[in-house]
């Protein structure tokens, strides 16, 4: 799995840091202030997505406000029995999609660490972008498919971290807290007989939480890898359907004249591994 590749990944580079430390520390450099008082940082890595095959597409065809109807013909047939894949579809039969996106991310941040001992809290405030996209289709009988699709506009994030560092020289630290996600939201369909109208944009809100490591090769400069789980949670997103052309016998008209479509599973949830460079003060 990417997941499980990406752990390794970071499992071997931390088991590095150590003798990275040792040599920086060696060279008589005083390591009694590391990892105390402010600093800024520039980051980049890679995201990655977790398995959400039972994703669907969910419909509220009575536009009472409560998702989980079923579509159904005029001659009462489930209209999306077809079914739904994770990915974005390829054709109007369900065949396969496009695997979700994965790819790299890039972000700044400042934070304050306090030094005890060996002991180290901090605060970190995050803002950046990933290019990582999420999307899940439904097909349907007639047939014809239907897209949708979220990636983040940018993201941010404040979290506390907590480690220790013995000596100076290396922090081995977990960081946890809340995260905010702007997200760009699409919806593609082959029908061309409905109107559709969506909402675009929306806001997404949750947590983030990780660990990582760093070292001081000077200083004021510090070298780090962290991985990162993130799950944000957006229940704004809708589609709405309404007649466009299509006669008072389209499934998605037969019980209020219009239907809306919202994802089964609003979160949003990320795997990272990334690299930072700070400069502290």
């Amino acid at each position: 799995m990417k997941f499980a590749s990406l752990l390794a990944a970071a499992a071997v580079s931390a088991l590095a840091v150590p003798a990275v430390a040792q040599d920086t520390t060696g060279g008589g450099r005083d390591t009694s202030q590391d990892f105390n008082g402010p600093y800024i940082a520039l980051g980049g890595g890679y995201t990655v997505q977790g398995n959400d095959r039972r994703e669907t597409l969910v419909f509220d065809n009575d536009l009472d406000g409560t998702y989980g109807d079923t579509v159904n013909t005029s001659g009462g047939a489930n209209a999306f029995s077809p079914g739904f894949c994770n990915g974005a579809a390829t054709g109007t039969a369900n065949q396969g999609c496009r695997n979700d996106k994965d790819g790299p991310e890039y972000f700044a941040r400042v934070g304050y660490d306090r030094r005890m001992g060996n002991f180290v809290v901090g605060a970190v405030l995050e803002g950046g972008r990933s290019e990582a996209r999420d999307s899940v289709s439904g097909f349907s009988t007639t047939p014809a498919a239907y897209t949708m699709s979220r990636e983040a506009d940018y993201q941010a994030g404040a979290r506390l971290r907590a480690g220790y560092t013995p000596g100076g020289g290396a922090l081995f630290y977990v960081t946890g807290g809340g995260a905010y996600a702007r997200l760009d939201n699409k919806f593609v369909t082959t029908n061309t007989a409905n109107s559709f109208a969506d909402n675009g944009k929306t806001n997404a809100w949750g947590y983030s939480a990780g660990g990582g490591a760093e070292i001081m090769v000077t200083n004021n400069i510090g070298l780090g890898l962290e991985y990162l789980y993130t799950d944000v949670k957006d229940k704004d997103y809708t589609v709405n359907v309404g007649p466009g052309t299509a006669p008072a016998t389209n499934p998605f008209l037969i019980e209020a004249g219009g239907t809306d479509i919202q994802r089964s599973d609003p979160h949003f949830r990320t795997h990272s591994i990334r690299g930072t460079v700070s400069f502290r003060f």
